[in-house]
């Protein structure tokens, strides 16, 4: 059972049925009590009122024929003798037990007062039969109108919760009407309170989702851009290995082709893992992994780039911190930050990374003797493809961005600020374990 209506109805509907039963059952009680004081009260107001008539003349006792009346009323002498019987009964008390009693007769049991006076005993006694009859039917005729209501009040219930879930089943509407470009907020006036929240939780989700989309769109927009110059240039390079005259043009253009074509390869590489790191990417298992022997293991993809350039690449350990990560991830971040300190390092520089703990941490930095960033920029070369004034060492504008990416992933944080080799200090601050 999904439905929120069809509970809200059947758990209203079943606490109205055991209201109505228990009220139903104690309003039974409590009239059938009342009704059997009143009838109490009656025999006592009957008795105490025949207390002080005169003497009864001989001619007068005897039984009365009235079978319509449900008391019988009989008086006794001091001596025992009877003057007087309401209506005849095949079997009468035949003894008066002063006040309130129950006397059984032939199986039968009668409800008695009884007085006594001077010279005389009155009794007024009903039979129990009758004043239970008499008082269900007055305890029934008490509910009736509960079990008559308990109807009205089911289809009232039904009506409440149609009219309560009416805003829920048009937040519905408006939901499925929307499509994949509209993104607008839902509306929020006139809602109940409880539905508030979760208007606002759409809404916010609408608004990371637009974000994410115009993320995509810009990403799309800008990978075309950066694409289309390499591949311009490829194909120009192209025409002119066809037009080659004679062997030596030829190497020189098919050495600019070999070039161009691996420019591009690395762009659509970076594209391509900067698009695994965005947020949002499928998430990668994270393992407890050795940091410092992570780090090394990628340095061997970055070890041709620093003997062409002639960078001694010197990594410092004090010690084997553990951190929490895909390996795999942790490997393409250390490689672009090394890659951009050896592409923007003077030739014979030396490059420094370091492997600590700090404060519990696992703690990566990267020192380089390059140019550096200046604190203006340091925060927008996060953006992709945005390529500072960093000399003429052509890039993609990616690599930061990826670093950016797959530490968010991580739960890490990333830090410029000045080497002391005179260039650029990246700090990459994992979570503690």
């Amino acid at each position: 059972m999904t439905s929120i209506r069809l509970r809200l109805l059947l758990s209203l509907l079943a606490m109205l049925l055991i209201a109505a039963v228990v009220m139903g059952a104690l309003t039974y009680r409590n009239v059938l009590a009342e009704t059997e004081g009143l009838f109490d009260y009656q025999l006592r107001q009957m008795a105490l009122s025949l207390r002080d008539q005169g003497e009864i003349a001989a001619d007068q006792v005897g039984p009365l024929t009235d079978e319509q009346l449900d008391f019988v009323i009989q008086i006794w002498t001091i001596d025992g003798r009877t003057i007087y019987a309401s209506r005849a009964h095949e079997s009468l008390p035949g003894r008066a037990v002063l006040g309130l009693a129950d006397v059984t007769v032939s199986g039968a049991v009668w409800r008695t007062f009884s007085v006594a006076t001077r010279d005389r005993v009155i009794q007024v006694a009903q039979p129990r039969q009758i004043r239970q009859r008499l008082a269900a039917g007055a305890a029934f005729r008490s509910v009736t109108p509960l079990l008559l209501l308990a109807p009205l009040m089911a289809l009232a219930i039904w009506w409440l919760a149609a009219v309560t879930l009416a805003p829920l089943r048009r937040l519905a509407a408006q939901v499925r009407q929307r499509d994949d470009r509209s993104l607008e907020a839902l509306p929020q006036a006139g809602l109940p309170d409880e539905l508030t929240p979760l208007v606002s939780a759409i809404n916010a989700l609408l608004i990371r989702l637009g974000g994410s989309l115009e993320a995509q769109r810009a990403f799309v927009s800008d990978a075309a851009h950066e694409l289309r110059s390499p591949l311009t240039a490829l194909t120009l390079q192209v025409q002119l290995l066809e037009r080659a005259s004679d062997e030596a043009t030829r190497r020189d253009a098919l050495a600019e082709l070999s070039q161009g074509i691996g420019r591009a390869t690395r762009l659509v590489e970076q594209l391509l893992t900067l698009a695994r790191s965005e947020p949002g990417a499928p998430a990668v298992p994270m393992r407890s992994l050795d940091l410092a022997e992570t780090v090394r293991q990628s340095l061997s993809g970055v070890v041709a780039l620093a003997a062409a350039r002639d960078v001694d690449i010197e990594m410092l350990a004090q010690a084997s911190p553990r951190a929490v990560g895909d390996a795999g991830e942790i490997g393409v971040m250390v490689r672009n930050l090394v890659d951009n300190a050896i592409r923007y390092s003077p030739r014979g520089a030396r490059i420094e990374l370091r492997v600590d703990v700090r404060e519990g941490a696992p703690l990566l930095q990267v020192d380089d003797s390059g140019p550096g960033i200046p604190a203006a920029e340091r925060e927008r070369v996060f953006d992709r493809f945005y390529r500072g004034a960093t000399g003429d060492e052509p890039g993609t504008g990616l690599g930061l961005a990826i670093v950016r990416g797959i530490a968010t992933r991580h739960g890490a944080s990333v830090i410029l600020g000045d080497s002391p080799l005179g260039g650029l200090r990246v700090t990459v601050r994992f979570p503690a374990p």
